[in-house]
């Protein structure tokens, strides 16, 4: 019997020896955190917007330091933060709602590596110093409100957030075997050792051209301090590929210290806010009636200083008498409303409506900002009254500057919508490129009716009397359109008006289209807009080598 017990004992000794071995190993095993570098931002060119370079978190246990106000006073030098700041944070308190002490606060993040050496140095029992990225934004307030900036957990706002994953990486781990007595948390050679490696962020190479964002911002803001805006935003659409080159809103805000700023000074105003697009409106009802044979370039439509429907009188800002036969050059021009409505209603509600679908209206252009507003654009079953008026001039819909000047990118681009998009390439931490996922296009009218419409938009910049003609550029013919609406708040519409220009140049052949919008509650933006958009065309021209229009613009008449 004896025997028997003796022989069990060594066999639960042996079959307890790996359990104990292993719990022996996990107490001497220590764990160091290999962090990720988080990926650049980078414009179409390659010049570098915003990376992160090594830099160094400053923090405290309180429950360990011994005297705080001494270590606030030798601190305080060195972080760049007054005594009385850093004393509170280093005496003994409890955690926020808790009766438990508190045993971290962050005294400062980012700071430079020889900052951290120095804390180190002092050797203050409780401060503790640990690798940090710090995020450089090197481009400041240039496309500020669409890269956005990142806090302590990763990307906050704008592209910064929304591709977060991506830019982020993964830290990896390093596990180790320290010895024991004289070896003391010492790295055993031989003994156990593992390591997860790092994987960096990736690189998102944006279509922006920095130096043309620049100058749109830097015409933008001009422009939208002159007549005290609320809002504004400028959008310039390559045509041909719907990569946007440059997308600026007012207000802006300092990416680099983005806490300095108002949280509604951070978005980006061209995809966020809705507005009524008012006359812009008016070349998709010209479009679809092209396309569906209502009219050709030679059609009048007889018009008169007004119009009713339902309830509700219409009147134009230039109006001709009674009996007028206003061409469609002549109705873009002088901005009518009653040929417009006239126009509209041989159209039909459906085929309006079709044409509003097809140029992205009432829907999220995707263009990867979060935020993005879908706007509304109802069907005909839930028109009426005077909807029916108000609906083909902009009124009654509400729309993005963005979707509208996506529209009409799909006229500079032979009737062809191109989804705009902001993302290039993705680089991956191994310096792989990978081009952005194709943008989504499909033909919204034929080639030969969208040449059309930009003949017959022309005469808005160059017709005596015209809505836009401080938007012409010498050289270049240029096809566009104004227009007045209301900003469309949260609880219904806001005081004032939206103004925008809308233009493509040059018109025979585009390859650019700039939106400039301004809310302003004076309603006079739209002394603005024309200049706006006629300054930052002939910087985007002149930018990237656009000849000069080979020819003048076809000569036109109003009436007839």
């Amino acid at each position: 019997m004896f025997t028997a017990v003796g022989v069990r004992l060594v066999e639960l000794q042996f079959e307890g020896a790996p359990a104990a071995a292993a719990q022996g190993l996990d107490q001497r095993l220590e764990h160091q955190t290999l962090y990720a570098s988080r990926g650049s931002i980078l414009d179409r060119n390659g010049a570098i917007m915003v990376h992160s370079v090594e830099a160094r978190t400053v923090f405290a246990d309180p429950t360990l330091i011994e005297d705080p106000a001494g270590a606030a006073a030798r601190l305080a030098p060195l972080l760049g933060r007054p005594v009385s700041e850093l004393l509170p944070l280093l005496e003994p308190h409890n955690q926020p709602n808790s009766t438990k002490p508190q045993s971290y606060e962050v005294l400062a993040q980012g700071v430079r590596i020889e900052t951290g050496d120095a804390v180190r140095a002092l050797n203050l029992k409780g401060i503790g110093v640990d690798r940090a990225d710090r995020r450089d934004v090197l481009s400041q307030d240039v496309a500020a409100n669409l890269i956005g900036f990142t806090g302590e957990d990763g990307g906050l706002v704008g592209l910064e957030a929304r591709f977060d994953d991506l830019l982020a990486g993964k830290n990896g781990l390093r596990t180790y075997e320290v010895g024991r007595g004289d070896q003391l948390d010492k790295e055993i050679p031989g003994g156990y050792h593992k390591t997860v490696p790092a994987r960096n962020g990736s690189t998102l190479q944006l279509t922006i051209d920095r130096d043309l964002q620049y100058e749109v911002q830097r015409i933008l803001t001009a422009k939208m301090q002159q007549v005290k805006a609320i809002f504004g935003s400028a959008t310039v659409i390559d045509v041909k590929t719907g990569e946007v080159v440059a997308q600026a809103s007012w207000p802006t805000y300092d990416a680099a210290n983005p806490l300095a700023s108002r949280p509604q000074d951070r978005g980006d105003v061209a995809s966020n806010e809705l507005v009524d697009p008012g006359s812009v409106h008016k070349a998709i009802v010209l479009a679809g009636a092209l396309e569906e044979g209502v009219i050709t370039p030679d059609s009048t439509v007889t018009v008169a200083p007004t119009i009713k429907v339902a309830d509700k009188t219409y009147e134009d800002t230039h109006p001709f008498p009674s009996g007028t036969k206003i061409t469609m050059p002549g109705l873009m021009a002088y901005s009518s409303n009653v040929g417009t409505i006239k126009i509209s209603q041989q159209l039909g509600a459906e085929n309006l409506y079709k044409y509003q679908r097809l140029f992205g209206l009432g829907q999220p252009t995707g263009i990867s900002i979060p935020g993005e507003a879908s706007g509304v654009a109802r069907p005909p079953s839930e028109w009426q009254g005077s909807d029916f008026g108000s609906i083909p001039i902009g009124n009654g819909v509400s729309v993005t500057p963005l979707q509208m000047t996506a529209a009409y990118a799909a006229i500079a681009n032979d009737g062809v919508w191109i989804q705009p998009h902001l993302v290039k390439n993705i680089i991956g931490p191994d310096g792989k490129v990978q081009p952005a996922v194709a943008a989504a296009s499909h033909r919204v009218i034929s080639a030969e009716h969208a040449a059309q419409l930009r003949q017959i938009m022309e005469p808005v910049t160059t017709a005596p009397g015209a809505t836009a003609r401080s938007a012409a550029i010498a050289g270049y013919r240029v096809a566009g359109k104004t227009g007045t609406g209301r900003y469309y708040a949260t609880n219904g519409y806001g005081k004032g008006e939206v103004a925008s220009f809308i233009g493509m140049a040059p018109a025979e052949s585009p390859r650019y289209v700039i939106g400039v919008f301004a809310y302003t509650p004076g309603g006079n933006g739209g002394v603005v807009c024309g200049p706006a958009f006629k300054d930052m065309m002939s910087f985007a021209l002149k930018h990237f080598g656009v000849a000069p229009s080979g020819e003048k613009p076809p000569t036109f008449v109003a009436t007839r």
